[in-house]
């Protein structure tokens, strides 16, 4: 059971992941955001930008990596929860395993891509030498009506 105090931070930092998916769609790109949290502080955030820097591994998710692997210096993450509005695909997952995250929190499923639940359960596996504990449906209506949106926008 998750307490109140940590609903009312995944709440917090979930909106922080929405906005940055609101950036995404703003620049055309799927609406996807993501930060990533250590002591309650944001040390990396994304959005998805793999159209506009023409790179297929600009997912949210790995901006977000990157840029709290540049700030700490280090390419292990430990003791870090990472807020993403959609649920991670096989290349997000495996980074997030890689990085040593902590916690993950996703928004909405994605019952095409998704691996943490809805194409498989990828996190779980037994082969990983790390386990993340996760969370899904958190503000999942909110992330889920604002991809629904961009989609219905592009097929009108």
């Amino acid at each position: 059971m998750i307490s109140l105090i940590n609903q009312e931070r995944d709440i917090y930092f979930m909106q922080q992941a929405l906005m940055l998916a609101k950036k995404a769609a703003f620049n055309h790109e799927v609406p996807v955001g993501a930060v990533l949290v250590l002591e309650d502080r944001m040390i990396g955030e994304g959005h998805n930008a793999s159209i506009t820097l023409n790179d297929p591994s600009a997912h949210a998710e790995m901006i977000a990596l990157r840029r709290a692997s540049n700030h700490l210096k280090n390419y292990r993450l430990i003791n870090t929860t990472l807020y993403v509005t959609l649920e991670p695909c096989m290349m997000c997952a495996g980074a997030l395993v890689h990085a040593r995250i902590k916690r993950l929190v996703f928004g909405a499923s994605d019952p095409k891509a998704g691996v943490v639940h809805s194409q498989g359960c990828l996190l779980d596996a037994k082969f990983l030498n790390h386990r993340i504990d996760y969370h899904g449906g958190v503000l999942a209506h909110d992330c889920g009506a604002l991809l629904s949106e961009f989609f219905a926008s592009k097929r009108s």
